[in-house]
């Protein structure tokens, strides 16, 4: 066991399984004291099972750790409330918290329901949310706290998963101004996107691509597609956590407001958005035939439309 966290307590929402499991258990190896958050749900947010946080308590608990489960979800704000109130109830403080839970309803967007809008928005966003306000008043007071929120590449732009996408980005955003809100106090916010084989994106849908995929390269027998399979989906679970206990450390008290990619080795920091070209008129208001003529030359001249018109079969 590792002392870099001793006397800490974390929360971890989503940590029966997958990349929150792995984020529970490694900052229990350096001396955390855990509240495993999960409702033990399927994918796409149906079902219960009080399992799957339990058996994490056990594992931390067989390392010497300190964990008691939580099963109220993040979809609420009663539910945010509980779980922090878990962690300052069995342990008296809440010093780190990882916002992981998530599920997916994937839809292209001209099927979308609103319901699958919805819950996406009140399990990845909201759920961000409604535990990060409840921990920030403890933290606040303590003047120290580290917060770790969990966004997707899919934010950046993923077929199929336009809410999903919406919630993932929205939570940069968040994160961004929670840091300014919260820094002064000690306390930082920042957000991973991470890539890891899970449940979630290791779904049949993409089990059944890959298998069209290694078959129009020859790849026929099982033994091949799996190591196949394997090496494109290499990154797992347990390459994400040492990032986010990184992040909880003291040493880390410097990074504020700015989120990374963790991709199996590989760790990279996205650069801030800024404006990286302007165009200026002297007095008046832009014209439509100066636009036209304007902003291909001068605005846009490279950009490639990322999904261009295709003819109708």
């Amino acid at each position: 066991m590792g002392i870099r966290l001793k006397d800490k307590v974390a929360v971890v929402t989503g940590a029966g399984r997958g990349i929150g499991r792995a984020e529970a258990l490694a900052l229990a190896a350096e001396g955390a004291k855990l509240v495993v958050n999960d409702l033990g749900v399927a994918t796409d947010g149906t079902g219960a099972s009080q399992s799957p946080a339990e058996e994490v308590c056990q594992e931390i608990k067989k390392m010497g750790g300190e964990a008691v489960p939580n099963y109220d979800s993040v979809a609420t704000a009663e539910g945010g409330e509980n779980i922090i109130k878990t962690a300052v109830d069995k342990f008296g403080r809440i010093d780190i918290l990882v916002n992981n839970a998530g599920i997916l309803r994937d839809r292209m967007l001209f099927n979308m329901t609103e319901d699958e809008w919805d819950i996406i928005m009140k399990v990845h966003l909201y759920g961000t949310f409604h535990c990060t306000r409840p921990a920030s008043v403890y933290m606040r007071q303590q003047r120290w706290g580290r917060i770790v929120n969990t966004s997707s590449i899919s934010g950046l732009g993923n077929v199929g998963q336009a809410n999903y996408s919406a919630a993932k980005e929205g939570i940069i955003g968040f994160t961004r101004t929670a840091a300014l809100d919260l820094g002064k106090y000690g306390i930082t916010v920042n957000a991973i996107r991470p890539n890891a084989a899970t449940r979630m994106t290791i779904t049949e849908d993409v089990k059944n691509s890959m298998r069209k995929k290694a078959a129009s390269m020859g790849i026929t027998t099982e033994a091949d597609f799996q190591k196949f399979f394997d090496g494109f989906f290499s990154s797992k679970p347990e390459h994400i956590p040492p990032l986010v206990v990184y992040l909880c450390t003291e040493e880390a008290a410097n990074i504020n407001g700015r989120n990374f990619f963790i991709n199996g080795n590989s760790l990279s920091l996205y650069s801030e958005p800024q404006i990286i070209a302007t165009i200026n008129k002297e007095s008046g208001f832009w014209t439509l035939d100066e636009l036209i003529k304007e902003v291909p030359e001068k605005l846009t001249k490279g950009i490639v439309n990322p999904a261009p018109a295709q003819a109708q079969k």
